[in-house]
């Protein structure tokens, strides 16, 4: 068994290889790399592991080095998942190179992100944040009664407002609304070329869905598609969406669109426990 660095000839193979493997998420694609270097200029690398020719294991890595973030190894940045996946004996191999790259590096640490711990002997996150993810039915009435009566009535509430949902073209009333919604919280704002690069490198494996309410957009979301699930990822709202219960029928109008599509895996993401967000997802 080798580990190297990806062939961009062999792009097609390894992104085969995540959609085949269990562990693989939308995180491990190879076009995260593009993302990463396109948007952040963050050095990114794809190792994988080979036998016989074939690929047995991936690890997406990039390294971060900035006044605000520090000096790290992550996989995957700014990403809930991403790490080493494939056969026990690649995992192992794909290991030992990381933390040979990391020393290489010089970096404080060396961070891997799993929806399941898998590296018992390293250090853990486990009680500091959550995943959440939930299967979907293709009966709207199903998925309607399987949200908690409080945060149903929310939904309901806007559907009652007659709240409409729209599939963009482009990330631009996206953009807006995030970037409005996050300078609100006191975060920083990512820059808007992420959204661009991101709709460039996958496509139809994500879209914008856009809630309006009277014809002013109120809130919006970026959605990741992969196997049979649904991430809705970057989103966000004007102060105005919350008379309105606009963010609860935003997911709600995911998860119904995705549904009619196929999509069987509501996947939230991960919060930080107590957050506000946290609180959200658990509703």
């Amino acid at each position: 068994m080798s580990v190297r660095e990806l062939d961009n000839t062999r792009r097609a193979d390894w992104d085969a290889f995540v959609k085949a493997s269990p562990a693989g998420t939308f995180f491990h694609l190879s076009g995260w790399k593009d993302v990463m270097e396109q948007t952040f200029r963050h050095r990114t690398y794809l190792l994988c592991a080979e036998q016989a020719g074939a690929i047995t294991g991936v690890l997406p890595l990039v390294h971060i080095k900035s006044r605000l973030f520090g000096n790290s190894l992550i996989s995957m940045a700014f990403c809930t998942y991403g790490g080493p996946i494939g056969t026990p004996e690649a995992v192992a191999e794909l290991d030992e190179r990381a933390r040979a790259l990391a020393d290489e590096l010089k970096v404080d640490y060396l961070e891997y992100r799993h929806i399941e711990r898998a590296f018992p002997d390293y250090k853990c996150k486990d009680s500091l944040y959550v995943t959440f993810r939930k299967a979907i039915s293709d009966d709207h009435d199903a998925n309607m009664k399987a949200i908690p009566r409080k945060q149903r009535a929310m939904v309901r509430k806007g559907i009652a407002f007659d709240l409409q949902s729209e599939i963009d073209g482009t990330p631009e009333r996206l953009y807006r609304i995030y970037s409005e919604s996050v300078r609100n919280l006191g975060t920083p704002v990512f820059p808007r070329r992420l959204f661009g690069n991101l709709a460039e490198v996958f496509g139809s494996d994500a879209d914008v869905v856009t809630i309006t309410h009277e014809g002013q957009p109120v809130a919006s979301v970026m959605n990741f598609y992969f196997r049979d699930e649904v991430l809705p990822y970057y989103g966000g709202s004007v102060v105005a969406a919350r008379s309105v219960a606009a963010n609860d029928f935003m997911y709600w109008e995911v998860m119904r669109r995705a549904a009619d599509r196929g999509y069987r895996i509501f996947d939230y993401g991960r919060s930080k426990v107590g957050t506000g967000s946290y609180s959200f997802k658990t509703n």
